[in-house]
């Protein structure tokens, strides 16, 4: 990412650091983050400041958006060199790892740091702590979503429900995806999946969700109040539009909790009176930690979550600038997988 756009270049080699290894990149995904980032990278910079100052030391380096950026942070990867004080990575070892990497200075977001390259390259510095083997027999690019898998883990682990809640899930994007994985593996049997396109309700169908709704056919709340509307509600907002919130708390029912899992990037706004009228619970999640990270690697490895039906696309650098643009059509495309090191190899290309 430079100046805005998306380009192929060459980059200075890296070396492994203490406790680092090297790796080369198997597939990484693109992120509705990514595309984000990309539109509204100084915001990102600027949100990203107010965070830190809560995190303290534990905060990553600052990304400078006027100097470029190797973005990607869902990605597997192959070991190629051992760095040292490392003893339990072997070259050779196929690996995923929480998108942090560490050295003397501290800590970097990869796929949103001037100094790492993410998954975007086709080698890439991790930090063997926070590293987890791929299990043999589990496709590498099937283990690149662990990262976007674990998102919707950690909402649900975040959120009031059980099974004798219903739950709404708007948008059925990579994300919201996720949400309804979860949900199934956490007993919830009444799912109501909302999105405007048709290819992507298909998607939540194979994810667990019991219900699916065109929104501008008819509201998936108004489903819940039609066939379940005894259970209490947990609403998952996985859209991360202007707008989305507000529309939330004005069909939420009284005492149900929202959960804002979606990214807005931009400024929203919505009425406190109505939400504090119905008594709602409004919860913001972000991320996942290293727990909830190793238990969804071993759901995908155990098949739980069908994540082989998220991938419509895979391509090589020279297609990552294309991709992005793709996948402003959600009927055509849900996760694009970037292959840095082989030629487009999974079914469908951009």
């Amino acid at each position: 990412m430079r100046d805005g756009q998306l380009l192929v270049d060459d980059i200075e080699a890296i070396s492994p650091q203490p406790g680092q290894v090297i790796a080369e990149v198997i597939a990484c995904g693109i992120c509705g983050s990514d595309l984000h980032a990309l539109s509204h990278a100084d915001q990102l910079v600027e949100m990203a400041e107010v965070m830190s100052a809560e995190a303290g030391p534990f905060a990553p380096a600052p990304m400078d958006a006027a100097r470029d950026v190797v973005m990607g942070h869902e990605f597997s990867a192959r070991v190629i060199e051992v760095g040292p004080n490392v003893t339990s990575l072997t070259v050779g070892d196929v690996v995923v790892s929480l998108p942090i990497v560490m050295d003397s200075g501290g800590l970097h977001a990869l796929g949103y740091d001037n100094t790492y390259p993410g998954g975007f390259a086709q080698q890439i510095a991790l930090s063997e702590v926070l590293c987890s083997k791929v299990p043999n027999g589990l496709d590498p690019h099937l283990a690149a979503l662990t990262e976007p898998m674990s998102v919707g883990a950690h909402a649900v682990h975040k959120s009031v429900i059980t099974p004798k809640h219903a739950a709404v899930v708007l948008g059925c994007g990579p994300v919201g995806l996720a949400v309804i994985a979860a949900l199934r593996s956490a007993g919830v049997e009444t799912i109501l999946a909302s999105d405007y396109s048709a290819s992507r309700r298909a998607l939540a169908s194979v994810f667990g969700a019991s219900e699916l709704t065109d929104p501008a056919v008819e509201s998936p709340i108004a489903i819940w109040r039609r066939i379940d509307g005894r259970k209490p509600l947990v609403i998952f907002e996985a859209v991360g539009v202007p707008g989305m919130l507000e529309s939330a708390i004005l069909e939420a029912p009284r005492a149900a909790q929202i959960l804002v899992v979606g990214v807005c990037m931009v400024a929203d706004s919505f009425r406190p009176m109505i939400a504090v009228g119905k008594e709602l619970n409004l919860q913001f999640v972000f991320g996942y930690d290293p727990g909830e990270f190793a238990d969804t690697l071993h759901r995908i490895s155990e098949g739980e979550y069908p994540v082989s039906q998220m991938i419509t696309a895979t391509v090589p650098l020279e297609g990552v600038a294309d991709a992005f643009t793709a996948l402003g059509d959600p009927d055509s495309q849900a996760k694009i997988l970037v292959t840095p090191n082989e030629t487009p190899s999974l079914p469908g290309t951009v």
